[in-house]
């Protein structure tokens, strides 16, 4: 007998050498593919340090990463088995573990996407508006159920089971929950609106209706103000979303009017000279900017000059200094030029005729 005969000796219809060159494949699969994983992830790291804001190197580490090591080992497996001789049923149930595997990580992979860019997100926003954070908790996990739900539902129907009686049963049952709980999940929605599109942060100043107030808290399912009188507001956020909401928060420079009556007995060289007056006043102080000042028109009891100008700041208590400001400066002026301001008078005029 050949000593090599033995290499010939079939196990399960392959032979020794057939089953060697199938486990040497899978070794050396294995070994490459967990080589891969690790370069990548590292050049993905170098890139992200080297990139920081940018998101997209971030989220494939996290990807790469994610990619697990059983996933690696039954990938290897799978391709090394297929230089084996299997029967036809072990072969399906070969594949449909290969499929449930690689179902698995792609699930992984996406939640490890998704996450990481939920979370991100939500650094910035603790940043800008710390009490949203809870709404961007809720959004990450309906992302993890949704992606799960997709998983296992793609995992049964490669197993053989019929899921679309399944989907139908869970439809009416969602339509009834959605039903009961109509209120709830428009608020729920509603806030997540607000903070993917962000109408307003925590800080804001808002006018809806006839309310007033800071912003203090967006919640999951109302958000808080505290107005100028010191009471707490609280709007259901699906009712805020539909009102017409009026940010002061986002105001970058105040546009301001305001008039100024003087006394028709004013001599015409000095009405000339008003406009310069008010513009002058106004220019003199800081962080506004002139628009412009005018004869406006003739009232009841005074002649009316209207003056237009911007505060380059949305600070009320700035906006108020400044008038303050330029009120005593034109009172000033008009007293040293002998202008007197207008007030509500009435002149009432006798016809004196002599009785016959």
């Amino acid at each position: 007998m050949n000593p090599t005969d033995w290499l010939d000796y079939e196990i399960f219809g392959n032979t020794i050498t057939r089953a060697a060159l199938a486990t040497g494949v899978f070794l050396l699969l294995w070994l490459v593919l967990l080589l891969v994983r690790r370069l990548v992830a590292g050049k993905l790291k170098k890139l992200q340090e080297k990139n920081e804001d940018s998101l997209g190197f971030d989220v494939a580490e996290d990807v790469a990463r994610a990619t697990r090591s059983w996933f690696l080992f039954l990938l290897a497996l799978f391709l090394g088995a297929r230089l084996l001789s299997i029967p036809e049923s072990v072969n399906l149930w070969i594949v449909r573990a290969a499929m449930i595997a690689t179902l698995l990580q792609l699930g992984l992979w996406l939640s490890a996407g998704v996450l990481k860019a939920l979370e991100s997100r939500r650094k910035r926003q603790l940043e800008e508006s710390p009490d949203s954070v809870a709404a961007m908790d809720i959004l990450s996990f309906i992302a993890r159920v949704a992606i799960w739900s997709i998983v296992i539902l793609a995992i049964l129907d490669n197993l053989g089971v019929n899921i679309t009686t399944m989907i139908a049963g869970l439809g009416v049952g969602g339509i009834a929950v959605a039903l009961a709980a109509q209120n709830i999940l428009g608020d729920l929605f509603a806030s997540l609106s607000i903070v993917l599109d962000k109408p307003f942060v925590v800080g804001d100043f808002l006018i809806i209706g006839e309310f007033l107030g800071s912003v203090e808290k967006v919640g999951i399912k109302t958000t808080r103000l505290r107005s100028l009188s010191g009471e707490q507001l609280v709007f259901s956020n699906n009712d805020l979303l539909n009102s017409r909401i009026r940010n002061y928060g986002r105001m970058f420079e105040r546009r301001v009017v305001f008039s100024v009556g003087v006394t028709y007995q004013t001599p015409l060289q000095k009405v000339k000279t008003i406009p310069g007056i008010l513009k002058e006043a106004v220019e003199s102080q800081e962080k506004v900017r002139f628009d412009r000042a005018h004869f406006q028109k003739y009232g009841d009891f005074a002649l009316i000059f209207e003056v237009v100008y911007y505060v380059l700041s949305a600070d009320y208590a700035e906006y108020m200094d400044i008038q303050q400001a330029a009120n005593f400066r034109i009172y000033e002026e008009f007293e040293a030029n002998g202008i007197e301001f207008a007030y509500p008078t009435q002149t009432l005029y006798v016809n004196k005729t002599d009785a016959g």
